[in-house]
């Protein structure tokens, strides 16, 4: 399990003031801290370390936030916070769709960028809700492992896709409302949270476990209700 204390973090920030305040904060909180200015030396980073938390800037002087979280997605599933100062839909959107799990806006206040991270290393954190794998059709989720396969492949999801995943297997047949799905999905950090996210979380979910995404058969949409995982063609198997 993460723990908030020594959880190791890469701050990617170009601008020195900012990171300098940042890593302070943090590790006034009990972080490790390890700071980064580029894409180049980040990346050096991430091969050289493994890391529970990265919060990622947009702009960079040698690329941008946006090429590093694909080339951390292709990796691994370490959870990214992008800092950003456009507080712009169709960047914020951007950034979870290709595989953030929370953007925060400058400027910030450090509490609220303190329990944003403590939010994410929590949702991170496999917390299994039964000891059986759940079989929707040819996907198959582990609990115990954090882990999903599709036709006998391994499918990488990030974090918040696997969450929500789960969430609606462990709730399989029944329609979830878009509000019980966020609550279950943000906790305590669910004020920040636009509603409009849950949308591209669905979306980037059934491209990677949908055989037709455009109809999907295992993450149903109840119209004016909600949404359904599986329907009466989920079987449990023992693990």
């Amino acid at each position: 399990m993460v723990s908030d204390v020594n959880a190791r973090i890469l701050v990617v920030e170009d601008d020195r003031t900012i990171a300098m305040g940042i890593e302070y904060s943090l590790q006034q909180e009990g972080y490790n801290v390890t700071v980064r200015h580029d894409v180049a030396s980040a990346e050096q980073s991430l091969s050289d370390s493994s890391y529970d938390l990265v919060l990622l800037d947009v702009s960079l002087p040698d690329g941008t936030g946006f090429d590093l979280c694909r080339t951390i997605r292709s990796r691994t599933r370490t959870p990214v916070i992008f800092l950003t100062a456009l507080d712009d839909e169709v960047n914020i959107v951007m950034g979870l769709d290709i595989g953030a799990d929370d953007y925060v806006t400058k400027p910030f206040r450090v509490r609220e960028l303190i329990s944003r991270i403590k939010s994410v290393l929590r949702r991170a954190t496999p917390v299994p809700e039964r000891t059986t794998n759940i079989t929707l059709r040819d996907v198959v989720i582990y609990p115990d492992q954090a882990r999903v396969t599709k036709q006998g492949r391994d499918t990488p999801l990030t974090t918040m896709e696997y969450k929500l995943l789960l969430t609606l297997a462990s709730h399989r047949g029944q329609v979830l409302t878009r509000s019980q799905i966020l609550e279950k999905l943000w906790d305590v950090g669910g004020e920040f949270v636009n509603d409009n996210t849950l949308t591209v979380y669905i979306k980037r979910l059934r491209e990677k476990i949908e055989d037709d995404p455009q109809s999907p058969l295992i993450i149903e949409t109840v119209r004016g209700l909600g949404y359904r995982a599986g329907g009466s063609h989920a079987t449990d198997e023992k693990s």
